[in-house]
C-alpha cells in the first residue's frame, strides 16, 4: 500500500521487552509459483531473444534409385525484455535501532515475498503487484481461451477427477501437453477430497523439500499451491471464486532475472510520504529500497487451461 507515514517505534507499543522471542508466528515467505514451474533463461540488461522452433524436419523412406527426401526446420525469435520491480520502506532511525518484534530484520524476506506475489500476478493475470492495474508483460497465462469449471463433472464419471480429465482433454485435443499445475490455496480443500475412479486420492503430497510452497502431484504431474494464484483476489484477502488454478505446458513459458533483488539503504534521499516529498535526513528517517528486473514470455497461451470454481 502507499506510504502515508513512516513506521516509528510508537507503532510497536508493547513489543519492546527485556526478552524477545523470534517471530515464530510469521507465515513462511511465499515464493513464485510461475518461477517454480516455468523454465528460467539467462536475461541481460538489454533483454534476450529466445529461439522458438516453429517447424521440424521430416524423414521419409527412399527406394532404390529414388530421390532422397528433403525437408527443413524453422525457428523464430521471441524477445524478452527486463521490467523493473521496486519497493521502498521508510522507518524512523529509532525503529532501526530498537528493531521491535524483529521488524527490520524481517524486512528483506517480506520484500522478497512481495516481489514473488507481484511477479505471479503479472505473469498470470496481467495485474499490478497489489492485484489492481496492469502488469508489464505483453503476453500472460490468462490469455488462454481454455477453461474448465470444477464441480461440473458427474459423480458417475468421477466428479472432480472428470473435471481435471476434461482439462487434460482440452489440451491434448489441441495438440498440447499437460506438464504441471499452479493452484490457488482455496482449491486445496476441493482437491484433497477428490479421488479417481478406483478411489485413490488425486493429489499426492510430496515429501518436504524446504520450499515455502506446498507441492505434490496431481494426475501424476507436479502441482504447486500458493496464496493469490486465482482471480477475484485482493492481496492479503481470501479468493472468493473465479480462477483457482492452471494446468498446462510450462515449457511454453520462460522467465529471467537481471541478477537478484538488490537492496539499498539511505538516510539522505527524499521520499514521497502521504503525497508529499519528505527529506529523510531532516526527519531522521531511513529508507530501504528493493529493486529487481524480471522478464517473462509465453510462446503459446493456448498451451494452458484455467480451472474455475464458482460452484464446487
Amino acid at each position: 500500500m502507499a506510504i502515508t507515514a513512516p513506521t516509528t517505534t510508537s507503532d510497536f507499543a508493547g513489543f519492546i521487552k527485556p526478552d524477545q522471542a523470534a517471530g515464530i508466528f510469521d507465515q513462511a515467505a511465499r515464493q513464485s509459483v510461475v518461477q517454480g514451474l516455468a523454465q528460467r533463461v539467462a536475461l541481460g540488461a538489454s533483454g534476450q531473444d529466445i529461439p522458438i522452433v516453429t517447424g521440424k524436419p521430416t524423414a521419409n523412406w527412399t527406394g532404390e534409385g529414388q530421390r532422397k527426401h528433403s525437408s527443413k526446420g524453422s525457428m523464430t525469435l521471441l524477445p524478452m525484455k527486463p521490467e523493473k520491480l521496486t519497493s521502498i520502506v521508510v522507518v524512523s532511525a529509532e525503529t532501526v535501532r530498537a528493531n521491535p518484534g524483529g521488524y527490520v530484520t524481517n524486512i528483506r524476506g517480506q520484500l522478497a515475498e512481495a516481489f514473488a506475489i507481484a511477479f505471479d500476478l503479472a505473469a498470470l493475470h496481467n495485474t499490478g503487484g497489489d492485484g489492481t492495474g496492469t502488469g508489464p508483460f505483453d503476453r500472460y497465462i490468462d490469455q488462454t481461451t481454455k477453461s474448465v469449471e470444477l464441480g461440473t463433472g458427474s459423480q458417475a464419471s468421477g466428479g472432480i477427477y472428470a473435471d481435471l480429465n476434461s482439462a487434460l482433454r482440452l489440451l491434448v485435443n489441441d495438440g498440447k501437453k499437460l506438464r504441471g499445475w499452479a493452484l490457488d490455496d482455496t482449491a486445496e480443500p476441493t482437491l484433497n477430497s477428490a479421488v479417481d475412479l478406483n478411489g485413490r486420492p488425486l493429489f499426492v503430497e510430496s515429501p518436504y523439500d524446504g520450499s515455502a510452497l506446498d507441492s505434490g502431484r496431481l494426475l501424476r504431474r507436479p502441482a504447486l499451491y500458493a496464496e493469490g494464484i486465482g482471480t477475484d483476489v485482493v492481496v492479503g484477502t481470501p479468493n472468493t471464486g473465479g480462477i483457482v488454478g492452471y494446468g498446462g505446458d510450462w515449457t511454453q513459458a520462460a522467465w529471467g532475472a537481471v541478477g537478484g533483488i538488490s537492496y539499498r539503504v539511505s538516510t539522505e534521499a527524499t521520499v514521497t510520504i502521504n503525497g508529499e516529498l519528505v527529506s529523510l535526513f531532516e526527519n531522521n528517517l531511513v529508507a530501504i529500497l528493493a529493486e529487481a528486473e524480471y522478464g517473462f514470455v509465453v510462446n503459446d497461451t493456448e498451451a494452458f487451461v484455467k480451472l474455475t470454481n464458482h460452484t464446487a
